[in-house]
Parts: structure tokens; C-alpha cells; sequence
């Protein structure tokens, strides 16, 4: 029998039961939904990793510290963009003594409890400096830069405002751009010169722009008071969107770090220092030389040090595992389908005997009535598969709206549209396969 034959016979078939096809590529539908929301939450948690971590750099490192009032470290609730911690710590009147050995795998340097009770007794305020970043730059190799930043809360007035109001001041070095991959709409940022002489200049995040002046426009070269003090917006920073961890720069107010020491955090300020690795599998090297040359300026403290790189792989696999799980349940939905589609094609063989007879009464052979019913399965599934696709761009949408992060793909489309065809080709296999093998007098004898 001609394929054409055998087409119009299948089409037919689903044609007067359009309402058992229908029920029959329920699970089909389903599935095709699923894989298609599967490929879209895998691409748009990818992007959302992308996104988060666009102004880190993979080869970052934080040092940080902090210490309670009993002496054991903890971390702070200040966090640089890079996700560091505040480093104002308690230690005794040790001068800087010999180098130690390097760090351990945990990232802690040197340092326990009772030394850290000691320094507390002691009660000097000591703060890693500028001093210390300039170490790490001559004795750390393999090293691209190296800034040291802080931030705080602070009051601002100014522009719009009403009221004052308040929010994250951060200081920072001419090389913090560059670090931080920020970009400017408008303006320069913060320079050598303006943090040498302490001058009260600022660069606002674009979202600080909007909130304070209306638009970027009105914001650039105008004045905001920072704890009372004028300050000249020298630039305004491009929208960056959000980020994994820290503070966002389009929701900061960046000043020269000298100047922000001077007038606004003083004593209690609390920096954290970043290193840029060369490379990024340098990494752990980098940390292990960091570790030596802090600990011979602090030789019984207890720092942290975390990279963004190691961020980056946290987030992503995180997305991966939910992605893993949704393909699992996609893989369980099809399975579903394809029992549905092997179960009612058993029975369309059963009620279909005699017509079975007759075509291979009239010369029919046995793999035209294979065809036939492989036809059948696959037509069903193509259908619950578009059905499905167009199932999930309905969805999509909703999804959206619950701040779930999903990006749409023709990839994705047709990957479960095929995904579909395979499932109810495979599936529909062994009840064609019963069907071609019926002896014509058996069939047609069949009550």
C-alpha cells in the first residue's frame, strides 16, 4: 500500500476520534509543556547567574574580618561588592613579626581563641589599611590589582529629598571601576587625584540618581549632602541590575575612600581589601599568598577570604540541580504519556481486528499495517507536542509573574516536539506490532 494510502487512513482514524486522541495525548501535552519550561528555566537561570555576577570578576578575592566581644571571629553585616565583610578587628601590641607558614585549606591564617581574648584585652583598634594592600601588591604575585573599599549607612540630603534618608555610602579607590566592570552614563569616576586630597566629590549608582534628581541628566554636576557635607556628583554609573550578594551599585553613592575615612567613617571604619588574580585557576595560590603576607603584619588573627569565582560555581550549580530535577520530572510525565498512547492503541487493535482482517485480506502486508498504527502513534504525539508547546508559552508568562526567571527558545520547542514523536513512536511500537502480526482469517473471524 502507498504511503499517501496509509496517511489518509491514519488521518481518518483520528479524525472520528478526535475526542480518545485528545484524552490519549493528555500526558503528551504535558510533557511537551514541561521540557519546553525546562529549557526555559535552565536559560533564564543562566542569565540570572550571568546577570548577578556581571560587575564580579571571576578572579576576585575578599579578605575580611571581624571580631565580637568574646574574641571569636564573626562576620559582619557590611558587605563589599564583592560580597567581603567588614575587617575591623581587636588584637594586642604586637609590632609585625616574623612571616609564618602559609594558610590552610579552611582559609584561615594563624591565630586561637585565647590569643584572640588576649588582643581584646589589649583594646587597640586595628583595621587593615592601605598599607596592607600595598603589601599584597609587592610580595603577593600573579596578581592583576588589588583595591581596598568600604561602605556604610549614611544620611543624605539633597536633589528632591524631602527628608534625609538614608543610604549606602561606599568608599573606594580609582581602580574599583575597573575591578567591578562598572560602566558610566555619564561623567568619570572617582580619581586618584580626587581621593589623594580628600575631595568631596561622588559617583552615584543610576538608581540613587533617579530616586534623588528625577534622571541622570539633572544628577550629573549637581550637589547632595552626605552627612551634612556637600558633595559634587562627578558621574552617574550605568543600570547594573542585580546581584548575587552585597550591596547593588545602582543603590550605592560612591566617594574617594580617603575622604569617606575622614568625614564619615573614621575610626570605625571597616574596609575590606580585593585581589584580582591573573588567572583565574591561580586562585587558590593567589589566597595562599595573601594568607603569608597578612599574617606576618597580624600573626595570631583569624581572617576569611572568599572568591568569586567560587560564588559563581555555587549559583550555577544550584541552577543546574533545579534544571536536573525539572528534566526528571519531564522524563516521569513522558513515560506517563507513552503508557497512555501504548494502552489506547491496544485497544483501537482490539476494536480495529476486522479492519485489520480486511486490509490484509485485499494484499496489505504486515509491515504496511506496522506502518499504519507506527503512523498513528507518531500523528497523536506530534499533535499532543504542539499542543504542549503552545501550552507553555501561555505559561511562560505566568511565571514571569511570579518572578521566576524563564527565557522562551525555538530550541526549546523543538526539542520537546521531538521529545514527543519519540516517546509515542517508541511507545506505540509493540501494539503495532500486535497489529501487524494478526493472522487475516483470526481477524476476520473475530466477534
Amino acid at each position: 500500500m502507498r504511503l499517501s494510502e496509509l496517511l489518509r487512513i491514519v488521518w481518518l482514524n483520528i479524525v472520528q476520534n478526535k475526542f480518545k486522541v485528545l484524552l490519549t495525548s493528555v500526558g503528551i501535552i504535558v510533557g511537551s509543556a514541561t521540557i519546553v519550561m525546562v529549557i526555559a528555566v535552565g536559560k533564564g537561570g543562566q542569565e540570572e547567574v550571568a546577570s548577578q555576577f556581571k560587575n564580579l570578576n571571576a578572579g576576585a578575592i575578599d579578605v575580611s574580618y571581624s571580631v565580637n566581644s568574646t574574641g571569636n571571629s564573626e562576620s559582619t553585616d557590611e558587605k563589599s561588592f564583592f560580597g567581603g565583610r567588614g575587617m575591623s578587628l581587636e588584637r594586642g601590641m604586637s609590632s609585625r613579626g616574623e612571616m609564618p607558614s602559609g594558610g590552610n585549606s579552611n582559609f584561615f591564617i594563624g591565630g586561637n581563641r585565647s590569643s584572640g581574648i588576649d588582643s581584646m584585652l589589649n583594646k587597640e583598634k586595628v583595621t587593615l589599611s592601605e598599607e596592607d594592600m600595598e603589601d599584597i601588591e609587592v610580595f603577593v604575585p600573579d596578581i592583576d590589582s588589588v583595591t581596598i573599599s568600604f561602605n556604610t549607612k549614611t544620611e543624605i540630603t539633597g536633589g528632591n529629598l524631602e527628608e534625609e534618608t538614608s543610604y549606602t555610602v561606599a568608599g573606594v579607590k580609582n581602580t574599583y571601576a575597573d575591578i567591578s566592570n562598572l560602566t558610566l552614563q555619564m561623567g568619570e569616576f572617582i580619581t586618584s587625584n580626587n581621593d589623594e586630597n580628600k575631595e568631596k566629590v561622588c559617583v552615584l549608582g543610576a538608581s540613587v540618581a533617579e530616586e534623588i534628581f528625577g534622571s541622570a541628566i539633572d544628577a550629573y554636576d549637581s550637589t547632595i549632602y552626605i552627612d551634612g557635607r556637600p558633595y559634587i556628583v562627578n558621574g552617574v554609573l550605568e543600570k547594573m541590575g542585580s546581584v548575587s550578594s552585597g550591596i547593588s551599585p545602582d543603590e550605592a553613592i560612591f566617594i574617594p575612600y580617603n575622604t569617606g575615612v575622614k568625614y564619615i567613617a573614621g575610626n570605625n571604619v571597616s574596609p575590606t581589601i580585593t585581589v584580582i588574580a591573573a588567572d583565574v585557576n591561580q586562585v587558590s595560590k593567589v589566597t595562599e599568598n595573601v594568607e603569608t603576607v597578612l599574617a606576618e603584619s597580624y600573626p595570631n588573627t583569624t581572617f576569611t577570604i572568599t572568591d568569586a569565582g567560587s560564588k559563581m560555581e555555587a549559583a550555577s550549580a544550584s541552577n543546574n540541580t533545579l534544571t536536573l530535577l525539572l528534566i526528571v520530572m519531564a522524563a516521569i510525565v513522558f513515560l506517563v504519556g507513552g503508557i497512555g498512547i501504548m494502552n489506547v492503541l491496544f485497544v483501537s487493535v482490539k476494536e480495529r481486528t476486522k479492519e485489520i482482517g480486511i486490509l490484509k485480506a485485499i494484499g496489505c502486508s504486515k509491515r504496511d499495517i506496522l506502518i499504519e498504527f507506527l503512523l498513528e502513534a507518531a500523528m497523536i504525539s506530534v499533535l499532543g507536542g504542539m499542543l504542549g508547546v503552545g501550552l507553555s508559552f501561555i505559561i511562560l508568562p505566568i511565571a514571569q509573574q511570579f518572578n521566576v526567571s524563564v527565557s522562551a527558545s525555538l530550541e526549546g520547542s523543538i526539542v520537546a516536539v521531538v521529545f514527543a514523536i519519540v516517546t509515542g513512536t517508541l511507545f506505540g511500537f509493540y501494539p503495532a506490532l500486535k497489529a501487524a502480526s494478526l493472522r487475516p482469517i483470526e481477524a476476520l473471524s473475530e466477534e
